[in-house]
């Protein structure tokens, strides 16, 4: 009888592309939600409050034996929930509500370059980290993929009105990259799930006393039934299922590749605004995914 197995690294590749064909997908249903129907605190509460609840629900079907998270590394865990949760969504969030998607867009593709940065400069103790020319070019591919299918489309614009947004954002980049590093090592330790949980209930614990306030003030009787959906969606898809691939993805892959697949979100938005009729195939943008996919390409090879 035929059978068909996963390679970790195949499995790692599909965990990210499913993550970031997520995100792709949430640029166009959660952009209305806030400011209109949500102070944007509140919908990061939601998110970090509605995973936790998820997480630790899932927690009960796994085995006891791999979610046995040491009293220490509990404690780490509020680290990587400061960087990874907190930090991360806050700052994204609330940047994207005060700056253009344009210019969020842009200032994302910072993280690569963060994480091997941190990666090369600080974070190789012993030279354990190898980066190639390989790597580099790769980087240098995934850069000029992704600015091009963002710069073709306009409305670019870094000024007065947005630099509290784009410095929000660029802090959310920084500090996602920070989480890649830091938390690669707990992920390989235990099960992700483990580690996730604990991750969002710190940031729940956190986070509650800075968004009660906002959330005593929503009109929540206001709100259509379209926008409880696209709630939902950010919270169960782009929070839970996302942070589960992107986690399980940084688990069998290195930081480098996993941060590379961020310039995947613009080529496969351009994609589904394709498939949906809202925009049209160019050469340009053909050129522009084929940069992308190289760019993953060259950092994932090996010696």
């Amino acid at each position: 009888m035929f059978t068909f197995s996963f390679t970790n690294s195949q499995k790692g590749h599909l965990s990210l592309f499913s993550a970031q064909v997520i995100y792709a997908l949430n640029y166009s249903i959660a952009k209305d939600i806030m400011p209109k129907y949500l102070h944007p605190i509140s919908l990061v509460f939601l998110r970090i409050f509605g995973a936790c609840i998820l997480f630790w629900g899932l927690s009960f079907f796994i085995s006891s034996e791999k979610q046995n998270v040491s009293k220490d590394d509990i404690k780490k865990t509020f680290w990587l929930s400061l960087f990874g949760v907190i930090i991360n969504q806050f700052f994204f969030i609330y940047g994207l509500s005060i700056t253009t998607p344009i210019n969020s867009a842009i200032i994302m593709i910072s993280n690569p370059i963060i994480v091997f940065l941190l990666s090369l400069f600080i974070f190789n103790k012993n030279n354990k980290v190898s980066f190639q020319w390989k790597h580099w070019l790769g980087l240098i591919s995934g850069i000029a993929g992704a600015l091009t299918l963002i710069l073709f489309k306009g409305n670019f614009n870094f000024g007065s009105d947005t630099w509290v947004g784009d410095v929000m954002t660029l802090l959310n980049s920084a500090s996602w990259a920070l989480f890649l590093i830091y938390g690669k090592d707990m992920l390989q330790k235990y099960h992700t799930v483990a580690v996730m949980k604990y991750m969002f209930l710190w940031g729940t614990i956190v986070f509650f006393p800075v968004a009660v306030f906002f959330l005593f003030h929503e009109e929540w009787q206001n709100i259509p039934i379209s926008i409880y959906w696209a709630i939902a969606f950010v919270v169960l898809a782009t929070t839970f299922i996302a942070y589960l691939l992107n986690t399980y993805g940084l688990k069998l892959m290195s930081t480098s590749v996993v941060s590379m697949y961020i310039y995947m979100q613009p080529f496969l938005a351009t994609l589904f605004a394709v498939m949906f009729g809202k925009d049209t195939i160019t050469i340009t943008k053909i050129i522009a995914g084929s940069f992308v996919l190289l760019g993953i390409y060259l950092v994932n090879t090996k010696k």
